[in-house]
């Protein structure tokens, strides 16, 4: 029994008592009276008391169950919160697989024809570039690289399209890797890295451009690796170029840019690079092709390309010297002086400090160096780096050109602005 009931029953007892008071007597007295009435205000206020304290107990019953159900709803809503970031963690690392990056320039060209009037006064966006990358696994990776030249492509439009990388890596341990596409022919300083930010001058030099020729990039298979005393390899077998008398023979109008690409003979190439030492690097390359025509023009054979560099950076000086040369078969060759074509040249630069740079180069490059007459290009650069930003830079330089007679001789100044991310 409850203390509300007892109090209850006691109550009505005590009622029950006065009833069978007045029976059992004639009239009260007014003390008897007095007293249970008394005792039922006593009772009264004791049953008050209980049913404060009930209601007490009731809200309190009340705030604990709202707080039960307040924990059960922060715990399911943690479990969701857990589940999303768990979720969005998944997400992040499979994005985190794929890279994107990119580099472009922009050029002025203020030039002037020495020797006749072909003077050329233009801008041009000349590269807009998108990298994109994606690692499969820790051991096999993609990556590729799309070109738009000179702003606008299409039919009668002056700029392209192009796809210059799109290889799979593959490594067969630490050391040794095997890569299978598209990618740049490892020979030359800038034909790999050739982004704005990290060489000087707006335009790239001749000589790498002419004679190696950058921005060269073949179809095929290539392995790579590393070996001990600060020594690396690369060794290719890829498409080749196709040059024939229509372009002179010349290396660089024989890229084919692995566009259904003539495959009759495969070029070869091997690089050995050094760099030991920190700051300095020292390479060599060769290249060769059995038919540098694909077979479309008997009057050539093979070709042989060999090229040497240096690029040392020590402190604020920096230095780049590079010779390369080929060696073309063939009486076609022969008769217009393209049997040789070589080209050299050396850059000293100072850092003045870690925004700005100078630079001087002097270059000399030749497509017809087997010829008795004079054919040679020299060229002296002077100019400068800003950099905005280590990926952002701003490059102003001045350029003398020398040419064989009746050439077009560019004298002038240039102005770039480029970057990469």
């Amino acid at each position: 029994m409850t203390p509300l009931t007892f109090r209850k029953t006691s109550l009505a007892l005590s009622l029950l008592v006065v009833a069978s008071a007045s029976h059992a007597a004639a009239t009260p007295t007014n003390d008897e009276i007095w007293a249970l009435l008394q005792q039922v205000q006593q009772q009264l206020s004791e049953v008050k008391q209980q049913n404060q304290q009930l209601k007490v107990e009731n809200e309190t019953l009340k705030v604990k169950v709202d707080q039960t159900e307040q924990t059960a709803n922060s715990a399911h809503e943690a479990v969701e919160a857990v589940a999303e970031a768990t979720e969005s963690a998944v997400k992040s690392v499979s994005a985190s697989k794929t890279t994107i990056g990119g580099y472009g320039e922009l050029h002025y060209n203020n030039l002037e024809d020495q020797n006749g009037s072909a003077d050329k006064d233009e801008i041009d966006f000349h590269r807009f570039v998108l990298f994109f990358g994606h690692e499969f696994n820790d051991r096999l990776r993609l990556f590729s690289e799309l070109e738009l030249e000179h702003s606008i492509a299409g039919e009668g439009q002056k700029g392209e399209i192009e796809l210059e990388q799109a290889y799979i890596q593959y490594d067969l341990n630490d050391q040794h890797r095997v890569s299978a596409g598209v990618f740049l022919t490892p020979v030359g300083i800038i034909n790999e890295t050739h982004e704005p930010n990290t060489f000087y001058g707006v335009e790239r030099n001749n000589v790498e451009k002419n004679i190696i020729p950058t921005t060269w990039w073949e179809g095929g298979v290539m392995a790579s690796g590393e070996l001990p005393q600060g020594f690396s390899y690369d060794v290719a077998m890829t498409s080749g170029l196709e040059t024939s008398s229509a372009n002179q023979y010349a290396v660089r109008n024989g890229r084919q840019k692995v566009a259904q690409a003539n495959a009759e003979d495969f070029a070869y190439t091997g690089r050995l690079k050094w760099t030991a030492i920190p700051g300095v690097e020292l390479a060599t390359s060769l290249n060769y092709q059995e038919d540098i025509t694909q077979g479309i023009d008997p009057a050539a054979g093979s070709a042989t390309m060999w090229e040497t560099h240096a690029v040392i950076n020590k402190g604020p000086f920096g230095l780049r010297a590079l010779y390369a040369t080929w060696d073309l078969d063939g009486t076609g060759p022969a008769s217009l002086g393209a049997d040789e074509q070589t080209g050299w040249y050396i850059e000293p630069s100072y850092q003045v400090n870690d925004k700005v740079g100078v630079f001087s180069r002097y270059s000399s490059w030749d497509n017809q160096a087997g010829s008795i007459s004079d054919t040679e290009y020299t060229q002296w650069d002077i100019g400068m780096n800003w950099w905005l930003d280590p990926q952002v830079v701003v490059k102003v330089d001045y350029q003398d050109q020398s040419t064989p007679a009746n050439e077009i001789e560019l004298d002038g100044f240039n102005i770039g602005v480029g970057y990469q991310f």
